[in-house]
């Protein structure tokens, strides 16, 4: 559906710098990176607001590395919207039909159809100055829609709305992706990616570094800083040891820890989700791999119930359910064990 082979694009002190990727028809790609690293750059090199240095981009088998932005049946929604305050909601949805050569019964025609898809019918007469964010979003998606584009380009679409009607908005998208629109959209919002994506990428530095289904980049990131974006907070520096055919990583000569077998460097950092780790007060498991005394520093509640920080040498990051917690009463200060399976060690490629 949409290729770009090798993109590079210069814009002042930073660059976009050889991006080749490849859109399914009717996927829905989140492509997710900080502020600076390039995200909407690439997605006004996409929409044609910018061309390229180098490199090319295909829709459809056509390159359209050099074709003008209105011809390139691409829609790019603004993250600050770009609702113009003048105009009815009506008339910001007709506004970029009125060139097209349609005859005014086909354009309100158009509009109401949108309007009913996007559920903002009720407000097509009213001024744009006194909605709310939610409704700026879907009238600046609807003005996108009217004209029928094979690819919708999203920049930030829940930056500027309120948590409560984030989950509404999501909710549209996934019906216009579900109805066989492809979608492009870009966020610094881990957990934007992990609901709405079907496959997703990470841009950083103008670089995508690492693509894949969610559940794949996020359990098994290539390096640190998709470890972070992830959530990951468990890292160790590590020596691996290949020992009696068993492969060890030895942190810091504090502990050592059993982790699966593999061609390994002499060292390197690995990682642990907080949530595949056990914690318990008993010692009840104290034969199986991977298992530590510590004792807890720290005790804060957190997003899915509560992060416990264990100091077993290394501190570690636990997350645990509400129910849990209650069920075994941790306190700071106390006594408990801590065990991790070898097969939940990942052990990255980079350290940045």
């Amino acid at each position: 559906m949409l290729k770009l082979d090798n993109v590079s694009k210069r814009l002042g002190q930073f660059a976009l710098l050889d991006i080749s990727m490849e859109i399914s028809e009717g996927e829905y790609y989140v492509l997710l990176g900080r502020s600076g690293s390039g995200k909407t750059q690439l997605l006004e090199v996409i929409a044609g607001l910018n061309e390229p240095d180098s490199g090319k981009i295909w829709l459809n088998g056509e390159d359209i590395t050099r074709k003008k932005i209105q011809k390139r049946k691409i829609g790019l929604v603004f993250q600050d919207f770009a609702i113009f305050p003048n105009m009815t909601v009506f008339g910001n949805i007709a506004y970029p039909l009125h060139s097209s050569g349609i005859d005014r019964k086909m354009i309100a025609e158009k509009v109401r159809n949108i309007s009913d898809e996007m559920n903002i019918s009720h407000i097509i007469n009213r001024n744009t100055h006194n909605l709310s964010c939610g409704e700026l979003q879907r009238v600046a998606i609807a003005r996108t829609l009217v004209t029928s584009p094979e690819l919708l380009l999203l920049d930030e679409p829940m930056a500027s709305i309120d948590a409560c009607l984030k989950d509404d908005i999501k909710k549209v998208l996934r019906q216009l992706n579900k109805k066989g629109l492809t979608i492009i959209h870009v966020t610094h919002d881990y957990r934007e990616a992990v609901s709405l994506a079907s496959r997703v990428g990470v841009i950083h530095n103008g670089r995508i570094i690492q693509e894949g289904i969610p559940d794949e980049v996020f359990r098994k990131p290539v390096n640190r800083f998709v470890a972070r974006y992830a959530g990951i907070r468990n890292f160790f520096r590590v020596k691996f040891i290949r020992k009696n055919g068993s492969c060890k990583a030895s942190c810091n000569d504090n502990l050592v820890f059993s982790i699966p077998d593999d061609n390994y460097p002499s060292e390197g950092i690995v990682i642990l989700r907080s949530d595949d780790i056990q914690i318990f007060s008993g010692e009840s498991f104290t034969q199986r791999e991977n298992t530590f005394k510590g004792r807890i520093r720290d005790i804060i509640p957190s997003e899915y119930g509560m992060e416990i920080t264990v100091d077993a040498g290394e501190l570690f990051f636990i997350d645990i359910t509400n129910d849990n917690f209650r069920q075994q009463q941790f306190m700071e200060q106390s006594e408990v064990w801590i065990n991790f399976s070898p097969e939940a060690i990942i052990s990255l490629q980079g350290t940045n």
